[in-house]
């Protein structure tokens, strides 16, 4: 008679790939050490003003601004127990996190889309990007639970319905769903990013790299292996930040899911 103890139904096997990363990441998470423990946190006053200045040259609700502020000071608030951001000048946060992230929904065609954005952390671009495009549909995958679920609290507390969040892992969640277009910010370079994709690169039809200055050489460094993939080079929008904070640049590539549209 056989005695080896059986896998109950329905309970998820311990050895599986996703079990197994979940664990490496958890394990991470626990073991991370935090970077600005002492992050400091302005008052909503000041960071409301750091996004009048920065969002100056702009046409943007106040009351868009407003929730801006709200979850600067959340994120600053968690950077003291998680990575999050190593910008912590209320100015900076404002134009190189918030208004950078903003720019892309007045350059890219996003009614009526669904955008991924892969490691999403403390929530850029996505929340800004989803509180400026209540008529598109984004979701936000990070791989360390922890962030996830602080993004989690923050689309609760500012009311955001067009965004949804997954603690996944950005290839995964591809493997089992299309999107229109994959947004990426500060994960890796242009030629990291494209092989991240290799697997799933028909499920997609857009990619959209958010970049500073060194855009040019990290194109270049990684035109073949986009070649290689299927990745098409479409176009660049360059940016200037105010306050001599530097250019930003936004690429897009046609993804071999977009072949053909």
């Amino acid at each position: 008679m056989n005695s080896t103890p059986q896998q109950p139904e329905n309970e998820p096997d311990p050895e599986s790939p996703e079990d197994v990363w979940k664990a490496k990441e958890e394990a991470a998470d626990a073991e991370e050490l935090i970077k600005h423990p002492d992050t400091p946190v302005p008052s909503l006053g000041e960071m409301r003003e750091a996004m009048q200045w920065a969002f100056e040259a702009e046409s943007v609700d106040e009351s868009i601004l407003n929730k801006f502020a709200s979850h600067a000071l959340m994120v600053l608030e968690a950077n003291k127990t998680l990575n999050l951001t190593t910008i912590l000048d209320p100015k900076e946060v404002a134009a190189k996190q918030y208004l950078d992230s903003w720019r892309t929904t007045q350059l890219l065609p996003l009614f009526g889309r669904k955008v991924l954005d892969i490691g999403c952390g403390g929530g850029f671009p996505s929340i800004p990007m989803a509180l400026a495009e209540p008529d598109t549909k984004f979701i936000a995958v990070d791989s360390r639970r922890r962030k996830a679920e602080f993004l989690q609290e923050c689309v609760d507390a500012l009311g955001i319905k067009n965004l949804e969040v997954r603690w996944d892992r950005g290839e995964d969640y591809l493997v089992k769903n299309h999107v229109d277009i994959v947004v990426v910010r500060g994960l890796s370079s242009v030629r990291e990013n494209v092989r991240l994709l290799r697997k799933v690169r028909q499920c997609l039809k857009d990619l959209v790299m958010i970049k500073g200055k060194s855009w040019s050489r990290e194109m270049r460094a990684g035109e073949r292996e986009a070649e290689r993939l299927g990745f098409r080079f479409d176009t660049v929008w360059e940016h200037e930040l105010p306050g001599e904070m530097g250019k930003r640049a936004l690429l897009v590539y046609r993804a071999p899911g977009g072949a053909g549209r």
